[in-house]
Order: structure tokens, then C-alpha cells, then sequence
């Protein structure tokens, strides 16, 4: 497309520049272009789709220009006129900067070539009214305080009106750090405000969330160009969450950096769909439209979902999987794999069971004194097998539901759980505060529901097949590789379970009935099964056959069906490649064949013709390496390798791999991301968050171009 670009504009002077010389120093103006050839798909960015091809010129203009012998020259615009139409062709090479109002020293000026023969043409960069730079300096004051806040983690709202007595008016935090500021000495503010009344705003809130959704167009667009450069990306989304009132899915990217190092940046929040066709079609439009991304360089795609939510993200998947088949459907590496398929199991009594797992462990976790008790009550139960009681006092004090073997631990820990959450809800003392003694009494009955009881038992049993797999994908580079090829096992186990699921789901209830026993608990069916079978005497349903089949069969039925859907032949196919990593060639004796399951991305390859010949000379250089060289372990070491640059095709590859969701980021600072996310959402109550300022927030080191907002807010609202 660069070639065709400098044959429409009849350079011929760029015919011997490289792509990424054209891409990287030359600009082309709009008006060469089509109106339907470019996106303005949203207010602060204007895209050229991807087949755009330059048609319209002016070639005999010049023939009445008597200039027409002068090149044109133009001037430096300052970063905050970046964005704006690009003049012509432009070389973007550095030069001093020097003041507005100054002329440029000659020799510090860069020649741009005009593609229609060049008049000579200075651009002068039109002076600043007194009343037009106050006004800019006015509003970079707003930006620098918005900018803080959102850093800071300062909620836009002060107090609430319903605190306040009748008559009496306080600022909020906007205005409050805005008078702060004037206080301290900011003049412009100060000018602009002293004949306002006391009691009015100085920013409505109207202007304010507008200057918030341009510093966060402008802050995220600082990590969407890293990404572009990078060509290749993967999304992931989190579970759903609450701001301000609102369901949100919070997304991020992955993508490898010029500096080679995988990166999982947080992007931005999604308003969530109650209609996944409808969340399909928002969740495409936003990233292609509003973030700017293409579609077409995606690589995978995970989503990380709370129990419910699970069939929802699925047809999302789908419908983009259905556009760009390249984008690979996949596990992500922060969460295990045993968790991610309880939460997708569509039956309404796993959903409640992970809850009250989930409510456990939050209370546990919130009160040192309550994990106290807990490891009292531990050391009683397990006097006889202190190494077995010590173990479980260190697991409770980690994130114990995110675990491979989270429900095989849960079962360990019932009895514990029970008597401990039992003797704080019936301390009469003062030592348990109502809130943490009500919340036990809750929690102490929903454990001792034998509704919970099963439903902990048979998921404990059916996803002890997947847990050693699952261990696996989140193991070194190796262990996903070889991991790949133990899928088919792992299905014929749980098909040969479904075959004899009579056999297997009466091991599982006599299991569950004894823990029951332990802890005291009715063996029963459940409250509404029970209400409905009242009126009907024939009803001959027994715990077992009824827990049989609401729950046992659908649930590896699911799983098995899950399994084979995250790892389709596309993706298999992709882990293959990691043979391409020199440690997993090592172990495979150097005789590997990554040509047939690369050719999925052939299209990515720098020079896809020798890819069989590049491959040979990397499996040479490996296996006749020198003695005290160390074959890289993973992509991350292999992707910083000095020579890696001389194979390009390997470099393409194994960047296109690294991205997938399913791979862990090797380096955790690079993982920072998906951590301050989480931070925020702790941090922050549900009333007070604001999926602007969270951006800010979670991006708060990215550097931000307070004149490009100031002059989008200007072009924005004149």
C-alpha cells in the first residue's frame, strides 16, 4: 500500500524508501483522500481505513504558480498541534524548538517536499490574542487540577447534600482544590473568579465531565499508540464491576513494546449488556471505533467472568471470532484454569456455592482477629497431623479461592470454617463486633446447607481431572507446550466419566453425605423441591438421583464441552509453536516441526517464503551451541536475545505467541495493569468511582499533553 501511495502522489524521488521509512518520517495530507476513505468515528481522532489509497490531486496548479521553483518549507508546530491535518508530505525529524513568536535560525529548519511540484509556502503559526492565551491558560489550570484528582484518587463530589444542614453550601473537591489554588497564587484562575458569587461553580458539572472524557481519550491514546506501533495484540476483560451504580467490564491489552517486553496495560471500562448480541456489538464498536484499534491484528482474546456472566462473554467470543478468526479464544494466565470453569458451569447452585466462597473469604480476609480464631481452630482439628494443620494455616492466609485445588481445600477446611464461624456468631462477649458475628451466623448456615455441601464435593471431584493440566498452562514455557498435548487425555478421562456417571456420582454423594455427617447436617433435598412434591404422592425422587442429575451430569457434561471449545485446533495449534523456544527444542532433542502449525500465521511473517530456512538455522544454532551457553527458557529471554534480529521470521512468531492470553507475563512489573486495577476498585467505594478518573488513576505514570487538551477541548466545545 506504500507503493501504491508514492505512485498516486508521482514521487519518485520515495520509490527506494522502505515502509517504515514512509511510515515513520512522512505525512499525507486528508485532501487526497476520498470523504468515504476516512473513519471520523469519534470527536478526538481522525482514521484512515485500512485499504485507503490517495486519489485526488491538483497536478497542474503549479503551472500558474511563478514560486512554483521553491520547496516548501514548513515550520515546527508545537506537540499540542500534533494531531491536527498533517500539510503534505512532512519530514518528522527532530529540530529545536524555539518560541512562538520567533523566526527559526535557518539552519535548524527541515525542508518538506510538496508531492504537486511545491510553491514556496512558509506556515506561520498565527499569534495568540491576549483574551485567546488566557482562556488556554485558564483551562490548563482545570486539566492540571482534573489530572491530579484523578492520580490522586480524589472523588470529584465533596459532601453529600443529605449531610449538610438546610442553607448551608460546601464546595466540592473540584472546587475546593480550585480555590486552593487561587488562595496559593495561580493569577489566571484568580482573574477569571474574582467577581464570581461565592456560592456558585466555577466548573458545572457538565464541563467537568467533559475535560474528563478528553483527558481520558488523551491518556489511554498514549498506550493505544504504543500498541499500533506494535502491530499485534490480544484483549482480555475482567469480571464485571460496579461504578457508580453501573456494571462495567474493565478491559485490557496485551501487546510486546520497542523494547520487546510484554505488556498487559488497562484500557478503559465497557458498559456492560444485560444482551450478549447487543454487548457484541458495543464491545467491537468501541475498540475499532472509539479506541482505534484494528481488529485485523488481534491475536486472542480472554475473558475473566464472575459466575453468571460466563455464557454471556462466550457469544461475545463468538461474534468476533466469526469476524477475525485469527483472534484465538483463550484462557487467561491470572486466572486458574479449575476456577475458570467452575464459575462457567451454568447451574444455579455453583453460582450461589462460589458466592458463599467468595463472602467467606472476604470476611476472613478483612479480620486478622477472625484468622486468628480460624488457626485456633485449626490447630485443635488437626492435633494429630500438625504438618497437615500448618498447611492449611498458611493457605488461609493466601488468596485460597484462586487456587488449582481451591475446592480440594475447601473441603479440608469445612469443619474448621463451621466451628469457628459458629463460636463468634454465639460469643456473647464484646469481642466480635454485630457485623462480623451477624455475617458469621449467615455464612455458618449457608456451609452447613447440604445444597453447598454437594455441589463443593462433586466439583471437587470432577475438576480433580483438569487440576494437573490447569497447573500446567500456568507453568514455565515447557509445561504449557507439553501441556497441549495432554488435552486429549484429560477429555478421555472425563468422557469415561460420563459413560459411568452412575458409578462416579454415588462414590461422589456417599462423600458428600459424610461430610454432613461431621458437621451435622440433614441429609435433604432442597427446601423448593421438597415445597413441590407436597401435593404429589407418586414422587419417588431421592437426594442421590435428584443431585444426579441436576447437578453431576451437567456439570461434566459442561466441562467437557468447555474444554474442547477454549482449546480448539487453532489454539493447539498456536501452543505447538512454543517449540520455537530454544529450551522446549532442547528437550524435544532438537527434532521438532514448527513449519506445519506456523503456517496459521504465515501472514504475519516479515518473509513467510523463507520461514523453512530460517527455522534450520535456528535449530542449528541452538543445538551446536557452545558448552556454557544456557538454552532461554521462555519467550520473554528469547525475544531479548541479541541476534534474535537476524531472524526476523522466529522474532514474528515468537512475538504473535507471547501475546496470547494464556501465556504469563514473565516479567510481573510489566503485569502492572491488571494489579492497580485492582487496587483502584479495593480502594475506591462503588458510589465515588468514575471510570474516567479510574483511567487516570491506573495510568497515573503515562506521560499526558496538557495543550493537546486544552486545544481538543477548544476544537470540542468553541
Amino acid at each position: 500500500r506504500c507503493q501504491r501511495w508514492v505512485e498516486n502522489c508521482r514521487r519518485a524521488d520515495l520509490e527506494d524508501k522502505t515502509p517504515d521509512q514512509l511510515n515513520k518520517h512522512y505525512r499525507l495530507c486528508a485532501k487526497h483522500f476520498e470523504t468515504s476513505m476516512i473513519c471520523r468515528s469519534s470527536p478526538y481522532r481522525t482514521v484512515l481505513r485500512d485499504n485507503a489509497v490517495p486519489t485526488i490531486f491538483d497536478l497542474t496548479s503549479h503551472l500558474n504558480n511563478p514560486h512554483s521553483r521553491h520547496r516548501k518549507r514548513i515550520k515546527e508546530l508545537k506537540s499540542r498541534y500534533r494531531d491536527t491535518v498533517f500539510l503534505h508530505f512532512v519530514v518528522d525529524e527532530a529540530f529545536e524548538r524555539e518560541q512562538a513568536t520567533q523566526e527559526l535560525n535557518e539552519s535548524n529548519e527541515q525542508n518538506t517536499v510538496s508531492e504537486e511540484g511545491g510553491e514556496e509556502v512558509e506556515e506561520e503559526i498565527v499569534p495568540l490574542t491576549l483574551e485567546e492565551r488566557e482562556n488556554k491558560d485558564y483551562l490548563k489550570s482545570l486539566f492540571e487540577i482534573l489530572i491530579l484528582m484523578g492520580k490522586q484518587n480524589i472523588p470529584l463530589d465533596g459532601h453529600n447534600v443529605d449531610e449538610l444542614p438546610e442553607g448551608i453550601f460546601t464546595s466540592d473537591n473540584f472546587q475546593a482544590l480550585l480555590e486552593y489554588r487561587i488562595n496559593a497564587g495561580d493569577e489566571v484562575l484568580r482573574k477569571r473568579f474574582e467577581m464570581t458569587a461565592v456560592n456558585l461553580e466555577y466548573c458545572s458539572k457538565t464541563q467537568q465531565k467533559q475535560m474528563l472524557e478528553i483527558c481520558e481519550s488523551c491518556v489511554r491514546e498514549e498506550t493505544l499508540r504504543e500498541v499500533r506501533d506494535s502491530h499485534f495484540f490480544s484483549i482480555v476483560t475482567d469480571e464485571v464491576v460496579d461504578i457508580a451504580g453501573e456494571e462495567h467490564l474493565p478491559v485490557l491489552v496485551r501487546f510486546v513494546d520497542d523494547s520487546h517486553n510484554l505488556r498487559e496495560e488497562f484500557i478503559g471500562f465497557l458498559p456492560y449488556e444485560a444482551d450478549p448480541e447487543i454487548l457484541a456489538v458495543k464491545f467491537h464498536t468501541t475498540i475499532t471505533e472509539k479506541w482505534g484499534l484494528n481488529m485485523e491484528y488481534c491475536r486472542g482474546q480472554a475473558y475473566i467472568v464472575s459466575s453468571g456472566f460466563a455464557s454471556k462473554m462466550k457469544v461475545v467470543a463468538t461474534r468476533l471470532l466469526e469476524k477475525y478468526p485469527q483472534a484465538v479464544y483463550t484462557l487467561c494466565s491470572s486466572c486458574a484454569l479449575n476456577i475458570w470453569l467452575a464459575k462457567s458451569v451454568p447451574v444455579v447452585g455453583v453460582s450461589v456455592a462460589l458466592g458463599t466462597i467468595e463472602e467467606v473469604y472476604c470476611l476472613f480476609n478483612q479480620s486478622p482477629q477472625l484468622l486468628e480464631e480460624l488457626d485456633n481452630t485449626i490447630s485443635v482439628l488437626f492435633q494429630n497431623n500438625k504438618e497437615k494443620g500448618n498447611e492449611l494455616k498458611k493457605i488461609c492466609r493466601s488468596q485460597w479461592t484462586g487456587r488449582h485445588d481451591t475446592f480440594e481445600v475447601l473441603v479440608d477446611l469445612m469443619q474448621a470454617l463451621v466451628l469457628c464461624l459458629d463460636a463468634v456468631s454465639s460469643d456473647s462477649s464484646i469481642r466480635w463486633n454485630n457485623f462480623i458475628a451477624g455475617r458469621a451466623f449467615v455464612l455458618s448456615a449457608a456451609l452447613t446447607d447440604f445444597d453447598f455441601i454437594v455441589t463443593i464435593v462433586i466439583l471437587k471431584n470432577v475438576l480433580s481431572f483438569t487440576r494437573a493440566f490447569g497447573k500446567n498452562l500456568q507453568g514455565q514455557t515447557s509445561d504449557v507446550f507439553f501441556a497441549a498435548s495432554s488435552l486429549t487425555a484429560v477429555l478421555h478421562s472425563l468422557n469415561e466419566v460420563m459413560e459411568n456417571i452412575e458409578v462416579y456420582h454415588e462414590f461422589w454423594f456417599e462423600e458428600a453425605t459424610n461430610l454432613a455427617v461431621k458437621l451435622d447436617v440433614q441429609i435433604k433435598l432442597p427446601g423448593k423441591l421438597r415445597r413441590a412434591q407436597q401435593g404429589n404422592l407418586d414422587s419417588d425422587v431421592t437426594s442421590e438421583n435428584y443431585y444426579k442429575d441436576i447437578l453431576s451430569v451437567p456439570t461434566v457434561e459442561h466441562i467437557i464441552q468447555e474444554l474442547k471449545d477454549i482449546f480448539s485446533e487453532q489454539h493447539l495449534k498456536a501452543l505447538k509453536c512454543l517449540s520455537l523456544v530454544p529450551s522446549v527444542m532442547g528437550q524435544l532433542k532438537f527434532n521438532t516441526s514448527e513449519e506445519h502449525h506456523a503456517y496459521m500465521y504465515k501472514n504475519d511473517l516479515p518473509n513467510p517464503d523463507t520461514l523453512s530456512a530460517e527455522l534450520h538455522c535456528w535449530r542449528i544454532k541452538w543445538k551446536h551451541r557452545g558448552k556454557d551457553i544456557e538454552l532461554p527458557a521462555t519467550i520473554y529471554e528469547a525475544l531479548h536475545l541479541p541476534d534474535i534480529k537476524y531472524f526476523p521470521n522466529v522474532y514474528a512468531l515468537l512475538k504473535v505467541l507471547c501475546i496470547l492470553p494464556v501465556m504469563k507475563v514473565e516479567n510481573e512489573k510489566y503485569e502492572i495493569g491488571r494489579k492497580r486495577l485492582k487496587a483502584y476498585l479495593k480502594n475506591t467505594l462503588t458510589e465515588q468511582r468514575s471510570s474516567n478518573l479510574a483511567l487516570l488513576n491506573i495510568n497515573f505514570d503515562i506521560k499526558h499533553d496538557l495543550d493537546l487538551m486544552v486545544d481538543t477541548y477548544i476544537k470540542l466545545y468553541p
